[in-house]
């Protein structure tokens, strides 16, 4: 008899779980079990309750901090490696501490080099993951990594808006790349904020490039942290004769007072994934799923086939 692949196994760490049911859903399958046990003094060890030996085993996780969510996911991945799984792979929707992605000033870490390094060495074969904040990060791993776009989920949602006098915009010139990807599938105009920091999360002075009078604007951006840039630059925009303003960005991190500055702002919609658990519901935030698409590229994976598709803008 011919050899009959054996069906991969799907687990997730505590903070992914509810995408995770979402994911092993879409992929036709159950959630694995995973017991963790916690220690007084905050320890904690995770424990696969049933037999992962000689098989592909998939481990949805996002790394954003505290370090607690990498730290499941390291353990996860050496007990995975202990227990003779054959193929490990991290899946990652959001990867955390991507933003120390060089040296940008002396005597500071490559953090997002490290990370990358924790995870090969933990067990990691392979990495999938979403929109990471720079693309460059592909190449500390020395394990395949397959880099998967949220636009697959996002232009659906632009074009079934239907906008006239559409143009897309981005908050800074580290991502006019990005903008100009959108622009060029949906044949818009594209403008760009220019801003000076003070320091991190604080933005000192912003200038925008570009004509946005009577526009519908979309920002597009990897990531919204304390949502200071997006709200700053949607209200310079309305300022400047806009039509309207939304948001697109696939990582949803919304820390500090981030929400009572968008809900203050013009801005009409934020969009996100669901790559981080949102904390609260607001009317002006909209939750995309991204567990189909990491479904689908989980099963290719697993059965060979290419995932040219999902790395289309």
């Amino acid at each position: 008899m011919p050899y009959q692949v054996p069906e991969p196994k799907i687990f997730a760490c505590t903070q992914s779980m509810v995408l995770g049911q979402k994911i092993a859903k879409a992929y036709g399958a159950e959630l694995g079990k995973v017991l963790f046990s916690h220690f007084s003094d905050g320890e904690f060890q995770p424990s696969f309750e049933e037999s992962i030996r000689g098989t592909r085993i998939f481990i949805i996780g996002s790394t954003n901090p505290g370090s607690e969510n990498l730290m499941e996911m390291l353990l996860m991945l050496d007990a995975a490696k202990r227990a003779s799984a054959r193929h490990i792979t991290a899946v990652i929707p959001y990867y955390g501490w991507a933003r120390q992605d060089r040296k940008d000033k002396p005597r500071v870490p490559i953090t997002a080099k490290l990370i990358a390094k924790m995870l090969e060495t933990a067990g990691a074969t392979r990495v999938i993951t979403m929109d990471l904040h720079a693309d460059q990060i592909q190449g500390f791993f020395e394990k395949p990594v397959d880099h998967l776009f949220a636009s697959t989920l996002f232009l659906p949602y632009l074009r079934k808006l239907n906008l006239d006098n559409l143009t897309i915009a981005s908050p800074d010139m580290g991502g006019s790349k990005r903008a100009y990807a959108y622009s060029k599938t949906l044949g818009s105009d594209v403008v760009i904020c220019y801003k000076q920091r003070a320091k991190a999360n604080t933005i000192s002075h912003m200038e925008l490039i570009g004509d946005v009078t009577d526009k519908n604007v979309v920002l597009v951006d990897d990531m919204v942290d304390t949502a200071g840039t997006l709200t700053k630059a949607a209200d310079l925009m309305m300022e400047r004769g806009a039509k309207s303003v939304r948001a697109i960005t696939t990582h949803g991190l919304l820390s500090g007072d981030a929400y009572e500055k968008i809900e203050k702002s013009q801005l009409l919609e934020l969009i996100v994934t669901d790559s981080i658990p949102i904390k609260k519901e607001s009317n002006k935030i909209k939750v995309l799923s991204c567990a189909e698409l990491f479904a689908d590229v989980m099963h290719r994976v697993h059965h060979n086939t290419s995932i040219a598709s999902k790395f289309l803008m």
